[in-house]
């Protein structure tokens, strides 16, 4: 366990030398405070909570940027160490593959995890002080939001290790890793929507369409946001969704986690066959 920290505090040292934290926490703290400033406006109009609204314009926001910022921490992260050779200086040490993968994943999950709390925590600092009644649901439909888009941005380190592990050069790493993100925030769901239109109801049953959300993370951690509370439903127009779902929030939860934990165990097995 030991090394499995150090490592991990070796890629937090690395990124706070690299500017990735600085950089990052202001990136989503501006962002999050410009959804809260102009995206309070509606809340008379819907009925809705400021902060529900805040939550639904930052759950868009996080489907697109998170995982791109996941992605480009951790793609190569395997593949850099073997280019630069330090990969065989590390495994001089007394650590396993699968303990210097772990302890990667860790301290890359550290700096979105700080990043992500102190940015999106600006945009609820913001409304804590300049509104008021703000109902206490909210606040746990915000928490949930903040710990789901952590878990988002795991499954997209996750999955940064294993095109990193793979890959052969950084080259080849970064394509991967774009094309992995235009599939799953745009590509995915632009086709099961035209899948969708062309049904018509007849094949793709309420359970096949469950699964075929489950099956992109980016969907799970949207219906798991948009369809969490009444006044989010309201407020993203999710209301529909949410009557015809079958899909719990422990459900997908579940998938989120199996998305993190899967492609993370498949490449520490990669890593352990692979040639140096």
């Amino acid at each position: 366990m030991n090394n499995i920290l150090a490592i991990a505090a070796k890629e937090m040292q690395e990124g706070i030398r690299n500017r990735w934290v600085v950089a990052t926490t202001l990136l989503l703290a501006a962002l999050a405070l410009t959804l809260t400033f102009l995206g309070s406006a509606p809340t008379g109009a819907v009925d809705a909570q400021p902060l529900d609204v805040v939550v639904v314009s930052l759950s868009s926001l996080t489907i697109f940027l998170l995982p791109l910022i996941a992605l480009l921490i951790s793609h190569d992260a395997v593949v850099g160490e073997v280019e630069r050779g330090t990969m065989l200086l590390l495994l001089s040490y007394p650590v396993s593959r699968g303990q210097v993968i772990l302890g990667k994943f860790l301290g890359h999950l550290a700096i979105l995890a700080l990043a992500t709390l102190v940015g999106y925590g600006a945009a609820a600092a913001t409304l804590l002080f300049g509104e008021e009644g703000i109902a206490a649901q909210s606040w746990q439909t915000f928490g949930a939001m903040i710990g789901s888009s952590v878990l988002l941005g795991a499954v997209f380190i996750a999955l940064g290790y294993l095109v990193s592990t793979i890959a052969r050069n950084r080259g080849t790493a970064a394509g991967a890793a774009i094309g992995l993100w235009l599939l799953f925030t745009l590509i995915y769901d632009m086709a099961l929507l035209g899948l969708l239109v062309l049904d018509q109801g007849r094949m793709v049953t309420g359970g096949l369409l469950d699964t075929l959300l489950l099956l992109n993370p980016a969907d799970a951690y949207r219906l798991f946001n948009l369809t969490g509370s009444a006044d989010a439903r309201l407020a993203s127009g999710m209301a529909g969704v949410a009557g015809a779902a079958g899909l719990t929030p422990t459900m997908l939860l579940a998938g989120l986690v199996a998305w993190c934990v899967l492609p993370l165990s498949l490449a520490a097995l990669i890593l352990s066959r692979r040639e140096l």
